[in-house]
């Protein structure tokens, strides 16, 4: 069994961490390393315990507080030779990764960490470089893609073997075209290197899915121009209509932009969730 925990989701910044007894692995670390301090301490945790962080991609909101913690805690960092050159050269990143504690990882190779095997699959985003993450544990197999602007068929396929899947429900295509950002922010929030919709989520979702899928998460939902509950609104219509509804052995669960959301616990097929 694993436990979830999502840090913050969301333009204020990301951060999710896998762990159980003896193995963890935090995706991202977007969040600040004081707050993410905090946090840890409420849910009995200590960074000092952070064996292993791997990164999607260069923007500030998720790796924000990475070279301060990996420095601070000696954790290596994964991540692709892209994505370390864009943490080098981003001003927020005020302490980088130390040259011993980087790791370059290739996409669509296996990585071993501890017990934790990951695989990276490309991502479009106006970003050096963004990547999603299979991850497989003892049995599960964890999809997290975010930051997404179109889908692609390396994004559907790991879908299709997710048993848990984190997301990205952006916006709400209407509400971005009439809110308050600018013409440029609208296109490039709606491009192929923006942002993921709610409606093209929900239409990934309900076309890849399979029947091992337990519980789907949506992250990275816009302040400004979408809404918890249209999001969740949005897929669990669109599932129902394939035939794939939520409730009984499928959940849904929208993650908070700004706290943590969780613990939620993962099972493999052979345990009870």
């Amino acid at each position: 069994m694993l436990n979830f925990i999502s840090f913050g989701s969301g333009s204020s910044g990301n951060c999710y961490f896998f762990y159980n007894d003896t193995d963890n692995l935090m995706v991202d670390v977007g969040v600040g390393i004081r707050t993410l301090k905090k946090h840890f301490s409420n849910y009995g945790l200590s960074l000092s315990q952070i064996q292993n962080i791997i990164v999607t991609h260069d923007h500030a909101d998720h790796i924000k507080s990475v070279g301060c913690i990996s420095k601070d805690f000696h954790i290596p960092v994964y991540a692709t030779a892209t994505v370390h050159h864009g943490i080098e050269r981003n001003y927020c990143v005020r302490a980088k990764v130390p040259v011993g504690n980087k790791h370059v990882i290739e996409n669509g190779v296996m990585q071993k960490l501890g017990n934790f095997n990951i695989t990276s699959f490309h991502v479009p985003h106006d970003s050096m470089d963004c990547v999603g993450y299979q991850i497989e544990h003892e049995g599960m197999t964890i999809v997290l893609a975010t930051d997404v602007g179109e889908i692609t068929d390396e994004i559907r396929k790991a879908i299709s073997v997710a048993d848990y899947l984190i997301i990205e429900a952006n916006h709400d295509e209407a509400m971005l075209m009439s809110g308050p950002y600018s013409a440029y922010l609208k296109q490039r929030v709606s491009g192929p290197n923006g942002h993921l919709s709610n409606k093209n989520c929900a239409k990934v979702i309900a076309e890849e899915a399979s029947e091992k899928l337990k519980h789907i998460w949506l992250c990275h939902l816009s302040e400004e121009n979408n809404h918890p509950e249209l999001a969740r609104i949005t897929i669990e219509q669109t599932l129902a209509e394939a035939g794939k509804p939520i409730g009984g052995s499928l959940k849904l669960d929208v993650l908070k932009r700004k706290i943590p959301t969780g613990g939620f616990k993962l099972t493999s097929d052979n345990e009870q969730d």
